[in-house]
Formats: structure tokens, C-alpha cells, sequence
């Protein structure tokens, strides 16, 4: 082989393992801000499709509805929590700030924060809907499917 060759060779095995780790760096950054959406039944239960649950200091977002008489507030600082559900599972919320305006018992919530615990989220954000009629529409359609399995399980009489 002769220098000329050599060189350019080089060159670009050089420039191909840069670029290699320039895009495992930026995957390995992006895997690590990444927000999963889950459902208390997913968090507890694990996906439907891959049966994973998030490990405790994964960042999730986390959708459900707000359990009646579950909110606890601080009156000494702006900690609040509260419990989140679907049919079947509930999971807590901890959340230090103000809430939003339309944050309230049976209502829908999103939260977007880090687990905790096993079922203990502790959230940075808290998002309300918007208006009586709406639910995000993760929320909704895994509302439904649960619906749908609990209706399938009942014996038929």
C-alpha cells in the first residue's frame, strides 16, 4: 500500500470513530432526559407490550385521575400530596409549589417528575386539563383498555 493511500485511510478511520462516539455520547444524553409516560397501572404492573417497569430514579411523566380526599397540603410550605388513579392501581404524587388553577379532587392530572419510591412520584410539574370534557388521550385510552379487560374477565351470567 502505498504512503498516499495510508494517509487517506487513516484519515477517515480517524474520522469515523469520531463521529462514532460523537452520536453514542448524544444517544447516552438523550436516553438519560428522556420523560416516559405511565399510568399507576403501568408503574406498578409494568408495561402491557414489554412488561418493564421504570426503576426508581427514572424521570416518567404520569397520568390519571386525582383520588377525592387523597390531597394533603402543608400549610408551613407548598407541599402537597396526593393520590393519583386509574380503575385498577393508585400511585402518590409529592409536589412542592403552587398548583395549577384547575387542579382539583376527580379531576385528570399529568405530573412529569422522578419515582421515588416503588409507588411514591416525586413531581416537578404538575398539569390540570384544561376544561370538564378532556383527558389526555394516553389517559383515556388506557381508562378504556382497562375498562375493556375488566369486562372480558367478568363472568358471563
Amino acid at each position: 500500500m502505498n504512503p498516499r493511500r495510508k494517509k487517506r485511510l487513516t484519515i477517515i478511520t480517524i474520522i469515523l470513530c469520531g463521529f462514532t462516539a460523537v452520536v453514542g455520547l448524544v444517544l447516552y444524553s438523550l436516553s438519560k432526559n428522556i420523560n416516559l409516560f405511565y399510568t399507576p397501572h403501568e408503574i406498578i404492573g409494568g408495561k402491557e407490550d414489554t412488561g418493564l417497569k421504570p426503576i426508581i430514579g427514572q424521570r416518567l411523566r404520569i397520568g390519571g385521575m386525582v383520588k377525592v380526599g387523597s390531597v394533603i397540603k402543608n400549610n408551613e410550605n407548598l407541599h402537597v400530596s396526593f393520590v393519583v388513579f386509574d380503575n385498577t392501581h393508585e400511585v402518590t404524587v409529592t409536589y412542592e409549589g403552587l398548583l395549577p388553577d384547575l387542579f382539583r379532587e376527580g379531576q385528570g392530572i399529568v405530573a412529569n417528575g422522578i419515582l421515588a419510591e416503588n409507588n411514591v412520584i416525586t413531581a416537578t410539574e404538575v398539569l390540570a386539563k384544561h376544561d370538564e370534557n378532556y383527558i389526555a388521550p394516553e389517559i383515556a385510552e388506557a381508562m378504556k383498555k382497562q375498562h375493556d379487560d375488566a369486562q372480558k374477565a367478568k363472568p358471563a351470567y
